[in-house]
């Protein structure tokens, strides 16, 4: 073998060696889990999306009124959440036992200590409004959490301040975020706008904070409006 046929050879090979580097596209893919959220979309059957719609309806116009079953009902799915991922890093597996305990644990807290729910469910809501509009400005989304941040203080000094605000925009939030889950689904699936949809999330990532936030600001109006129009609401 010759010299020239020996360097071919090692060039090649630290050619197949090297590794690219990685667009900041991926990376950011890392920081914010648009994958993740757009495979629990996809999987939605007709029959699901159009329950995630009528819930999320109520939710956005009435939340307000079926408030306390919804501090329950989330607190107990992220009491399920936090014991899976416990139960995974102590023991190891796919065992939910743990998820459970945490799921009765804090669903049954959550009761008597409604007022801070609440507050908690509002730092988070206005955690995940800010951040959203920051994923969707041209700022460095390694440092989204800085927006999250913003979000979970004022969101948390709002409902101290004024509790009805934390329900109204925690309820909105959520109903708005069942809704356009709902809607993309709908038209992956079934209207032929598959493409359409992927572009919507991948593509223009202002589209899913927009989406978020419009359905999100008519359920505040509305909820407002209908709590003034009730005597004596309380917790």
């Amino acid at each position: 073998m010759d010299v020239i046929t020996i360097l071919a050879q090692a060039v090649e090979t630290a050619g197949q060696g090297q590794q690219p580097p990685q667009p900041a596209e991926e990376a950011a893919e890392a920081i914010v889990p648009i994958d993740l959220i757009w495979e629990h979309i996809i999987s939605l059957n007709l029959v699901e999306a159009l329950a995630f719609m009528s819930f999320g309806a109520v939710c956005l116009f009435y939340g307000w009124r079926i408030f306390k079953i919804l501090v329950t009902i989330s607190f107990g799915l992220i009491g399920l959440l936090a014991g899976i991922q416990l139960n995974r890093l102590l023991i190891g597996g796919n065992a939910i036992w743990l998820g459970v305990i945490f799921m009765v644990a804090l669903a049954f807290l959550s009761v008597p200590l409604m007022r801070w729910a609440v507050c908690v469910l509002g730092a988070m809501a206005g955690g995940v409004l800010t951040s959203g509009i920051w994923y969707a400005s041209p700022l460095a989304e390694q440092y989204i959490w800085a927006g999250a941040l913003i979000g979970v203080v004022a969101g948390g000094m709002i409902s101290f301040i004024i509790f009805k605000y934390a329900v109204i925009l925690f309820t909105s939030l959520a109903g708005s975020s069942l809704i356009v889950m709902a809607i993309l689904a709908i038209m992956y699936q079934y209207l032929g706008a598959a493409e359409q949809a992927e572009q919507l999330v991948f593509t223009h990532k202002w589209s899913m904070p927009v989406m978020l936030v419009i359905p999100m600001a008519v359920g505040i109006l509305l909820q407002n409006k209908f709590i003034k129009g009730t005597k004596n609401w309380n917790i």
